[in-house]
């Protein structure tokens, strides 16, 4: 059962704040129109395979079709699947493919096309950042045209959520082999709109799909621009220039819910926000000074003066909406027993502790601001920041560098469990196998317990078991506090009213596949 609920997801159709479809009056949709979403960041590729961040995914999704999909309302159900089948040793899945869709290029998809796709993804030259989604699988088979059968070493609980994940995308092997590097500017999906142009820092344009196999998108085109600064994204949205504003800034929200032409919705997402250590070199390689800033850091002061009340303080590494989740602790503001810690681990404020905290600008709601609070919050307890603030693609990079050439000491970021299964918020982010940069463990945590706890929970096929794996997992990750643990991202998103249809799904995408525009 998942733990999303429907409101996580609106579909917006009218001008009120929050509307249901199902409260919205029956309207017909008109077609044509160019739909202009602006959000803080721009992708950093357009190859799914590769693609390491939610702001390349929300832009792919649209071109690129996954096997399974992730509802709004939290779902899995088939996509470029027909139907499937699973062994009783949940070792053998055999998945039956819908006929009669081709790529973009004219390329058929097929079984061949599909195996062509999850052993690129496979292969570690590839260097796919989602490839432990599917790293269980140790054979897939073409059956024959339509059909292909994967063989996992072991029963894998989550293969079926892994298998919506954007980063697992069907992509045109023939456009792949052809274009070799290049591919990652020109993709070629199955999805309802196929790829125009990427002018890097600015746009990514993609238009309507008229040979589309489902239901056609009504828009002839969308632009997906990059406005990174908050002020102007929200300027843009109040002068009409978009009819998007991803991550409008919550101070913001009731100003703008008086606009008599604009929306705003605020809806849950599946993304918590972390200050990451690296837990393999001084400093932060003692618990007691991770706990310390943890304990120094007020949590709820951050999610009520700087977010507006629109997060939720985190009491486990994953949100309350991801299947697998438990509460387990928080560390709530605590002064003295910061600087406790600190003395134990030898400093104070005649010796404080220094060091670099890396953050991104632009990328999540109030991320500078944020950042800068954090900064001021453990200054009280003698800690001094150095802020260094960098561009998202090039954060990410810096970040994923291997341990060795790694510098960063704290680095601010988040994780979408996009999957809504445990697995995917905790195995990519903790497990010693994902050290960057084959994964996303950035801080290079290693706990033996744990990466027990973590193959466990991969091959255990009952959900309940699963869950009290993940607690015992998630009790002993707080306690080593490999995080400065923050909060669960709301998304708060601005529409113009002549935007109708527009899904904010709680995934972190602004669908517009059903999106119009009204005259």
């Amino acid at each position: 059962m998942r733990r999303f609920l429907t409101v996580f997801a609106t579909i917006v159709l009218t001008g009120a704040l929050g509307i249901s479809a199902a409260a919205a009056p029956a309207v017909t949709p008109t077609r044509g129109g160019v739909l202009i979403i602006a959000s803080g960041a721009d992708a950093v590729t357009l190859d799914s395979t590769i693609a390491p961040d939610a702001p390349s995914f929300a832009v792919l999704d649209h071109m690129v079709e996954t096997l399974f999909e992730l509802t709004p309302a939290g779902n899995i159900q088939p996509k470029l699947v027909l139907s499937y089948t699973a062994s009783s040793d949940g070792l053998t899945w055999t998945l039956r493919l819908r006929p009669g869709i081709r790529f973009h290029d004219g390329t058929p998809f097929d079984a061949e096309a599909v195996k062509f796709n999850l052993d690129r993804m496979l292969d570690p030259a590839t260097r796919a950042p989602f490839r432990f989604l599917i790293d269980r699988i140790t054979s897939v088979t073409v059956v024959d045209s339509m059909t292909i059968r994967l063989v996992t070493y072991a029963p894998f609980g989550p293969l079926l959520a892994h298998l919506t994940h954007s980063g697992v995308g069907m992509q045109s092997p023939t456009a792949i082999r052809r274009l070799g590097a290049d591919y990652a500017r020109q993709p070629v999906g199955t999805g309802s709109f196929r790829f125009k142009e990427w002018i890097r820092g600015d746009r990514v344009v993609v238009t309507r799909n008229d040979d589309y196999w489902g239901e056609k998108a009504f828009v002839d085109e969308v632009q997906f621009r990059v406005v990174p600064d908050d002020g102007a994204r929200v300027g843009a949205l109040e002068a009409g220039t978009i009819h998007v504003a991803v991550r409008v800034p919550p101070r913001e929200i009731d100003r703008l819910k008086g606009h008599r032409d604009l929306s705003v919705l605020v809806s849950e997402s599946l993304r918590t926000i972390f200050v990451g250590f690296n837990v393999s070199r001084p400093p932060f390689n003692d618990r007691r000074l991770r706990q310390a800033l943890n304990y120094a850091v007020n949590k709820r002061a951050i999610v009520s003066s700087v977010l507006n009340g629109t997060a939720r303080v985190s009491d486990a590494p994953i949100p309350p909406n991801v299947e697998g989740y438990s509460k387990i602790m928080s560390y709530d503001w605590d002064l003295e027993r910061a600087e406790a810690l600190l003395r134990e681990a030898g400093f104070s404020r005649a010796r404080p502790l220094r060091a670099v905290f890396h953050h991104p600008s632009g990328r999540y709601i109030r991320d500078a601001e944020i950042a800068a609070g954090i900064q001021g919050l453990v200054r009280r307890v003698g800690v001094e920041l150095e802020m260094r603030t960098m561009e998202w693609g090039a954060y990410l990079a810096f970040t994923a560098r291997p341990q060795p050439e790694n510098e960063a000491q704290m680095y601010m970021i988040g994780w979408g469990t996009v999957t809504g299964d445990a697995d995917y918020g905790l195995y990519a982010l903790f497990h010693s196998s994902q050290w960057a940069p084959a994964s996303n463990n950035r801080g290079f945590y290693k706990n033996e317990r744990v990466d027990a706890l973590l193959d466990l929970g991969r091959r255990t096929p009952d959900q309940g078991e699963r869950n009290r794996i993940y607690a015992e997992a998630m009790r002993i990750i707080m306690d080593d506090a490999p995080w400065l643990f923050l909060h669960s991202e709301s998304q708060v998103t601005g529409t113009r009213h002549v935007a109708q249809g527009l899904v904010v799904h709680p995934a972190e995408r602004v669908m517009a596949h059903k999106a119009w525009l009204r005259r």
